[in-house]
């Protein structure tokens, strides 16, 4: 790793941005090697505001981490905001990147870029095999334009620029800088909240939308952190013999996923609730399973260290956190 470089993290702000920055300073880095901007200061969807930060600051390596994020509701509501500005921000980070000589740039995509139906576990060859889930292709169409995006400019420049842009797909990750939002959060945030809500409430049970049977795969955002970064500064040799150059991705899980039913109960002992959990199996499961193949990073040297039980103690001090509770 060269600690002397000057690192652009693109979404420091967020949950995964935010670990990224944390792993990085853990790993050495100067605090002033490490470029942010937060969106006030930079609009990533203004090209010309993102091509002058870049030839003004010169970063020689990029994690892009910003993005607009949400859950079902979200993506279901926001469909045009979440095609549009997923895609724009990309566009102009990674070209930017490259018209001002950055060589290294890792994107970080998401789970859903595979088929609905999609054999499980996910493996990278999966993409481009079926259609997506629909509550999401919007989303999921402007991740996997990231990929290609980066694939694209490392076969036309990779050889004359040096080019090396990199793309890591992680499952569903939860932990600190987490959205708690009551509508447009994720299962992790939303069960914290729920089942915190319902312990200070003394509410006598806690209901969950759907059968609980559908099963899914959790990786703590810290790990996914280790993972960019590991990704990020292994060899162009290693990392080319375990990709290829129209599907250069790595999928980042956990390695095992767990029921919706387990994952409330779970949660529910780690806040204390004592009540009953109901499941409205009127309301949609969603896909059956969403679980991601890691063979290829697990090979290249990299596991998770961090288990859901502590995860999601840590998540809930976050919540706490946050909240102010």
């Amino acid at each position: 790793m060269n600690k002397s470089a000057t690192i652009y993290v693109a979404g420091h702000r967020g949950m995964v941005g935010s670990a990224i920055v944390r792993q990085l300073l853990g790993a050495g880095y100067a605090p002033e090697s490490i470029i942010t901007r937060t969106h006030a200061e930079l609009d990533l969807t203004n090209q010309a505001a993102v091509r002058n930060f870049f030839a003004a600051e010169k970063p020689s390596q990029v994690y892009l981490a910003a993005a607009k994020v949400g859950g079902i509701h979200a993506n279901n509501t926001y469909p045009a905001d979440f095609i549009y500005q997923n895609l724009m921000m990309q566009a102009n980070v990674i070209d930017a990147a490259f018209q001002n000589g950055v060589q290294k740039l890792l994107f970080l995509g998401s789970s859903c870029i595979y088929p609905r139906q999609a054999p499980q576990p996910m493996a990278e060859n999966a993409l481009l095999t079926g259609p997506l889930e629909p509550t999401n292709e919007p989303y999921a169409i402007a991740k996997i334009a990231g990929i290609k995006l980066c694939e694209s400019y490392n076969r036309q420049y990779g050889a004359s620029h040096g080019v090396n842009y990199r793309s890591v797909m992680p499952t569903n990750l939860y932990g600190p800088g987490d959205n708690y939002h009551p509508q447009n959060s994720h299962v992790i945030p939303a069960l914290i909240r729920r089942f915190h809500e319902a312990k200070v409430s003394g509410a006598p049970s806690v209901a969950i939308w759907g059968s609980g049977t559908p099963k899914r795969e959790f990786l703590y955002v810290d790990d996914m952190a280790a993972a960019s970064v590991f990704v990020m500064n292994l060899p162009k040799a290693t990392y080319e013999q375990h990709t290829s150059p129209m599907q250069s991705h790595i999928n980042v899980g956990f390695g095992s996923d767990i029921t919706i039913a387990e994952l409330a109960r779970s949660v529910g002992q780690v806040i204390g609730y004592q009540g009953d959990i109901d499941f409205d199996s009127t309301k949609p499961d969603g896909a059956p399973r969403k679980l991601m193949d890691s063979n290829r990073i697990n090979a290249l040297g990299w596991q998770a260290k961090v288990n859901l039980h502590d995860g999601l103690g840590l998540a809930y001090q976050d919540f706490l956190h946050q909240t102010g509770c």
